[in-house]
């Protein structure tokens, strides 16, 4: 399983990393298949995500992509960091191995996760069924 060198950076040398205890919304996601643990924290101002964190409990790919996500949300309006895809986050790593490929859609749903979450927190209304990628793997339930 080889690993491009953004992969190897961002394991070796992950950004934004630590817990955030004035965070206006946090979003856990977990596969229990493979053990890799997600927890995406944000600040939003004005609409704006003004600061990202994360910590992770995975393997080199969860990790890099956590790591990676919170660099392209960061400064991002909400409708933006929403439009982030688990095939945005593999390209901007330079690719994933095929086995790995869950790891974007952990790191794509966490970031979907912590928005419900500041929604919820802040009484917005939101269409749940934006924010459903699929109905048969319980990290993509954000109830």
């Amino acid at each position: 399983m080889a690993y491009s060198e953004k992969v190897m950076d961002h394991f070796s040398h992950p950004r934004n990393v630590g817990k955030m205890d004035d965070a206006d919304g946090i979003g856990e996601v977990g596969n229990a298949r493979c053990g890799d643990i997600m927890k995406m924290y944000i600040k939003v101002d004005d609409g704006v995500i003004s600061d990202v964190s994360f910590n992770t409990f995975g393997c080199a790919s969860a990790i890099a992509t956590s790591s990676i996500a919170t660099e392209m949300i960061k400064g991002k309006p909400i409708g933006e960091a929403l439009a982030l895809t688990n095939r945005a986050v593999v390209e901007a790593l330079d690719g994933l191995p095929p086995a790995k490929i869950h790891c974007s859609v952990l790191a794509e749903q966490a970031v979907k996760s912590a928005i419900v979450d500041y929604y919820n927190r802040n009484g917005i209304d939101y269409d749940k069924e934006e924010f459903a990628l699929c109905d048969d793997c319980e990290h993509c339930q954000l109830d």
